[in-house]
This record gives C-alpha cells, sequence and structure tokens, in this order.
C-alpha cells in the first residue's frame, strides 16, 4: 500500500514499528500538495519548512522513546479558524490577514502533545459562514471527488485534504453540520461530539453556544483515536465538560446486536433526493443484517430547525463579531474619522455572506424584534432538545441522511443562499441539542459523488456512534 494510503492510525504504527519516519510522511504530504493544490485548493497556507522541522522534532522524540502514541508522527491540517502560535490565523477574511496568535488552541496544542505534526491550515467559508467553501477570501475549494463540484463547508478545506491525501486527518469545527456536511459531500469520516467535549479555547467563536471542534478522516477508528486525543476538561474554556468517558477506542466493536436504531420518517420526506434515500437505507439494512433493530418514528419539529438555527446562530454572530473593529488588530482601513474607520473597515473586511448574518442576528436582537424572532428561537431549541430526549429513552441511534442531496456545483449556492441554508436540515439540530453526531461514506450516485450516513446520538453517547460506524464500516469491507 502506497504511504499515502495509510490511515492515520495506520500510518502512526508503521512509523512506530520504524517501517517509515515522521519526515518521509510529510515529505509525502507536502508533494502531494505541491502535485495537487493548484487544483484543489485546500490550504490557505502550507509551513512547509515549519512542518518538516517539527517532524525531525517529533521522529527524534519518537526514537528516544520520549512519543509512542497512535498519532506521533502524523501529519495533520488544521481549520483556519483554529488559533495557532506563530502561525497566521485568519477565519479565511481579509478581516484577519495580518492576525498571528500568541498561543494555540487548547485542540491543537493537545495533538501536537500527542506527536501530530501540524502541516498547515485549510480553507474555509469565511468566519465559518457558509456551506460550500466558496465565501473565502482566498478563493473556493474545490470536491477532489470531482473539481467541478462544491466540497461542502464550512470546513470544506479539511474535508477536501483529507480526501485528496493531502494530509492524513484534519480538524475542523461544527456549528450547525461544518463537520459532517463536507464528509459527506468528500466521502470522508467526520465528526461533531457532544457540546463541551473538546475545549473551544483558541476556537474563533462564529455561534459559542454550537460551535464544536472535531475530526475529519480516512476511517472510523482514526476518528476515534483523534476524538480521544483531543477531548479534554479546560478550565480556559467555561463550557468544557468533565468527562471520564473519553476512551472513545472502546467504542471499536463489530457489533450491533440488539442496538435499537431509530429511522425519522420526518427525513426522508419531501426533498431528499432519491439517490440519497436508497443509499442511507441500503446502508440501514446492512446494520440491520447485523443485529441491529431498526424502527421508523416521527422525530418531530424538523421544519422549525432551521428557521431556529439561523435565527441563533446570527443573533450570537452579530455579538461575536463586534470585537472586530480595526482597532486591536486585524484590518483597518484608512479613514479621517473614528466612525468612517470602523464603519469603512468593516464593509471592505467582511464578506457578503458574513455582512448577511450580522445584519440578520442585529435585526433579531434589536429592540421591538427580541422577544418576537431571538426569544422564540430559544424556547423552540428546548423543544427541539426535548424531542431528542424522548427519542433517546427508545432508541440508542438516530439514523439519517447527512445532507438532503449529493454536492452542488460550483456557484450554484452563492446564487440561493436560501437554498443552502435548508441544505443543513439535517444536521443543524444536533448543535441546537448539543448531540454528537458521525458522518460515514455509504455509496455514490449516479454521478460518482460521494453520499453520507449520519448517525445522531444522546449526549455523551459518542461510543455508541463509534460502534455502529464501525460495524458498518467493516461490513462494507468485508
Amino acid at each position: 500500500m502506497e504511504l499515502l494510503d495509510l490511515s492515520a492510525v495506520e500510518l502512526g504504527t508503521a512509523i512506530r514499528e520504524g517501517k517509515t519516519t515522521a519526515v518521509e510522511a510529510m515529505e509525502a504530504v507536502l508533494a502531494q500538495i505541491e502535485q495537487k493544490e493548484s487544483l484543489y485548493h485546500c490550504y490557505v497556507r502550507v509551513d512547509r519548512e515549519g512542518a518538516l522541522d517539527r517532524a525531525r522534532a517529533v521522529q527524534k522524540k519518537i526514537d528516544e522513546k520520549e512519543l509512542s502514541g497512535p498519532l506521533a508522527g502524523v501529519p495533520v491540517a488544521v481549520k483556519d479558524n483554529l488559533c495557532t502560535q506563530g502561525m497566521a490565523t485568519t477565519c479565511a477574511s481579509r478581516m484577519l490577514e495580518n492576525f498571528v496568535p500568541a498561543y494555540s488552541a487548547e485542540a491543537v496544542r493537545r495533538l501536537e502533545s500527542a506527536g501530530a505534526v501540524l502541516i498547515g491550515k485549510t480553507n474555509m467559508d469565511e468566519f465559518a459562514m457558509g456551506s460550500t467553501t466558496e465565501t473565502s477570501a482566498y478563493g473556493v475549494t474545490r470536491n477532489p471527488r470531482d473539481p467541478q463540484y462544491v466540497p461542502g463547508g464550512s470546513s470544506g478545506g479539511s474535508a477536501a485534504a483529507v480526501a485528496a491525501k493531502e494530509c492524513f486527518f484534519a480538524l475542523g469545527s461544527d456549528t450547525g453540520g461544518s463537520i459532517r456536511q463536507p464528509a459527506s459531500f468528500c466521502g470522508v469520516v467526520g465528526m461533531k461530539p457532544t457540546y463541551g467535549t473538546v475545549s473551544r479555547y483558541g476556537l474563533v467563536a462564529y455561534a459559542s453556544s454550537l460551535d464544536q471542534i472535531g475530526p475529519l478522516c480516512k476511517t472510523v477508528e482514526d476518528c476515534a483515536v483523534i476524538l480521544e486525543a483531543i477531548a479534554s476538561h479546560d478550565e480556559k474554556d467555561s463550557t468544557s465538560l468533565q468527562r471520564t468517558d473519553t476512551d472513545f477506542t472502546a467504542g471499536l466493536v463489530q457489533d450491533v446486536e440488539g442496538m435499537r436504531i431509530g429511522i425519522p420518517r420526518d427525513y426522508f420526506g419531501e426533498g431528499l433526493d432519491g439517490e440519497v434515500r436508497e443509499a442511507v437505507l441500503k446502508a440501514a439494512g446492512v446494520l440491520k443484517d447485523r443485529g441491529a433493530v431498526l424502527e421508523e418514528f416521527d422525530l418531530s419539529l424538523v421544519d422549525y430547525a432551521i428557521p431556529t438555527y439561523y435565527t441563533i446562530a446570527a443573533a450570537e454572530a452579530s455579538s461575536n463579531l463586534e470585537r472586530f473593529d480595526g482597532i486591536k488588530y486585524g484590518y483597518r482601513a484608512q479613514a479621517q474619522e473614528l466612525h468612517q474607520m470602523y464603519k469603512t473597515t468593516r464593509s471592505q473586511g467582511f464578506g457578503p455572506e458574513v455582512k448577511r448574518r450580522i445584519m440578520l442576528g442585529s435585526f433579531v436582537l434589536s429592540s421591538g424584534y427580541y422577544d418576537a424572532y431571538y426569544l422564540k428561537a430559544l424556547k423552540v431549541k428546548a423543544m427541539i432538545k426535548g424531542a431528542f430526549d424522548r427519542a433517546f429513552e427508545k432508541y440508542d441511534c438516530i439514523l439519517g441522511p447527512a445532507a438532503p442531496a449529493t454536492a452542488p456545483r460550483l456557484g450554484e449556492s452563492l446564487a440561493d443562499p436560501l437554498k443552502m441554508y435548508l441544505g443543513d436540515i439535517y444536521t443543524v439540530s444536533a448543535n441546537l441539542a448539543g448531540l454528537p453526531g458521525i458522518c460515514i461514506p455509504c455509496g455514490t450516485d449516479s454521478r460518482g459523488l460521494p453520499i453520507g450516513l449520519q448517525l445522531l446520538g444522546d449526549c455523551f453517547q459518542e461510543k455508541k456512534l463509534i460502534r455502529a460506524a464501525y460495524t458498518y464500516e467493516q461490513s462494507c469491507r468485508e
């Protein structure tokens, strides 16, 4: 098997056994980036010399037995909204084009402590606002499965880098499906853990109550190992949870005998592409053949998820992005007067999609509209969480599609933003309810574009999702 075909865990094993080195792995990745990057544009910056220096330093520690973990020596890419000490973190926005953090995000720091070697920063929708990785100030990313199509978003650069073999795994962030949807479009594995499982310290906030960091990778095993490495309680993040059940690799068991899996009728109605429906139900059949108990049920409130999500997310975005004013850091426009400087900086620094969401958020938080929109959205959010609580009293996990269709062509979504928002219908509920979700490939459509199977679990039940996903993945390989 070629070096670049190895999963992250397989590469880590090969490095520990002396079959290859961290430097050879990094050189292979950098050669692939040099060959493919001009077409796919997965990265906004690649730290070539720094990456090789880091690989040499890690290999020295591996040789001296200081590092022996499963990710030691494995090259990793990081989404451009995760702070990296000494390396620019721009959120794919002109607003932060010169921002170089003095610290690294906790999730990045934990990966580096485990011996993973940072390659560079991946492209994304500006400030994570988008579903196609077309709103970036640095240009669009293309889907490695077919460059005429989008890779999904906002973590499209991370998903595309894994699919294009330009890294062995990557970190993304998921606010309303931004890990799971691009995983579906690019044919890779992506997971959003329970809210608070991974520290958000060093993640540039979009919607603080919804954002969560997670892995994009080649296999379910990789997913469990990476999640185990980055999950931790962090005093620097007030929403960080103290968990004692983060041994996610314990879920890597090929056994779903007796597992109760609910299939929401609401997810398979109008708007779902026929080929996606067929592939997802076929995947459900595989789990049934392995002993899982499948049952259809009515989840309810699905139609309210999109308006609820975009009301809350936009409100939090307008508040979080208020800090980018051209005074402390980032882009500053030339102006004669202070208020004109604020206005010009934000007009020039933010792209159209970010401005749209800031304006929407400011509107729903304004006097006279707060109760009618934002407060009502918070109440519906609680109702959606209640609907999932009732479902998980009966089911171990919920199965459905990750997206209503496969990847759209480049340019289609930007022409119709509302259609792009509606494409998040199956993913946003997990963020509103703080639930874990995983997306794994389950086939392709007639154009050869990947289709993703999504599994949702109750809070803290990642291991059930990993067990179901691993069983399906291994069954497909037999």
